[in-house]
């Protein structure tokens, strides 16, 4: 990697502009070049797209998105200290690299890009649920993007790829799955990191569905399963009373015994309680 870009080691760009990982920012740097390529072709053909990269760091993932030929990356940095090295990344790469300093989850991204586009990121560990939520539920679908490939804690990732029957399975299993094919493709050990962070990460590759996998209203399917697995330990007759006044009525009209819990129903079976509780 570094002969293709003429650019330095991560380590050594970390120690000339003194770019220690804050924990404050959730910060666990990636200083495998190779790794780093690996993880950008997890994206797919990236000649044709345009990317988004949310917290880059030093460089080393955008780095390999656009030796792997990304047409353009936008790479937002909430952490000025990086930006005159990405700048070099921008410099080696003839300007495919647009640096905006500030806060992913304030900035609009669109317009700054074009699509095709698709999203590449070592997410900062505080923010990446969020960030991942607000992807999974935007106003109108199909979405911006038309694939994540994100890093995350490895409990979160299974969390994304969760299926019914199993403690990961909640939320984030419910919103992923309903509108997209969702697939963990690299597992790293904590070592892999500098700092080294307590947990293990993944990262988990997630395609756009052209429709929700099932009808439902997103307003109404998000507040149906945050009432279900907020108290997932009990009934569903107990933890949705609130949703609607006859909710175990509700929950039969859609297939569902009252008596589950919540991590026992399938997505299709939300599905129809949700389009059940909009009626």
């Amino acid at each position: 990697m570094t002969a293709i870009d003429n650019l330095p080691p991560l380590r050594e760009v970390i120690a000339t502009h003194g770019l220690q990982a804050r924990k404050s920012l959730g910060q666990n740097f990636l200083l495998d070049l190779n790794l780093t390529a690996k993880i950008a072709r997890q994206a797919g053909d990236l000649t044709q797209c345009d990317v988004l990269e949310i917290g880059p760091g030093p460089g080393g993932l955008t780095r390999g998105l656009l030796s792997e030929g990304a047409r353009r990356v936008l790479a937002i940095e909430k952490d000025s200290r990086c930006l005159p090295a990405l700048a070099e990344v921008s410099a080696a790469y003839d300007g495919r690299l647009t640096v905006i300093e500030g806060d992913a989850l304030e900035i609009d991204p669109l317009a700054h890009l074009s699509p095709p586009i698709r999203v590449a990121a070592n997410l900062p560990y505080n923010v990446g649920t969020e960030l991942l939520v607000r992807w999974l539920t935007p106003k109108e679908w199909p979405p911006f993007w038309e694939s994540l490939t994100l890093m995350f804690q490895k409990e979160v990732a299974e969390r994304i790829v969760a299926t019914p029957g199993s403690k990961a399975y909640g939320r984030l299993a419910i919103l992923a799955q309903w509108r997209a094919d969702a697939r963990i493709v690299i597992h790293l050990p904590p070592g892999a990191f500098t700092p080294p962070p307590k947990v293990s990460s993944a990262v988990v590759h997630l395609t756009a569905l052209p429709e929700p996998r099932y009808p439902a209203d997103a307003a109404t399917l998000s507040r149906v399963v945050a009432a279900a697995f907020n108290q997932r330990r009990k009934m569903l007759r107990a933890s949705l009373k609130g949703v609607a006044p006859d909710i175990e009525d509700r929950l039969l009209a859609a297939g569902i015994q009252p008596t589950e819990r919540a991590e026992q129903v399938s997505l299709e079976a939300f599905c129809a309680l949700a389009r059940e509780v909009a009626k």
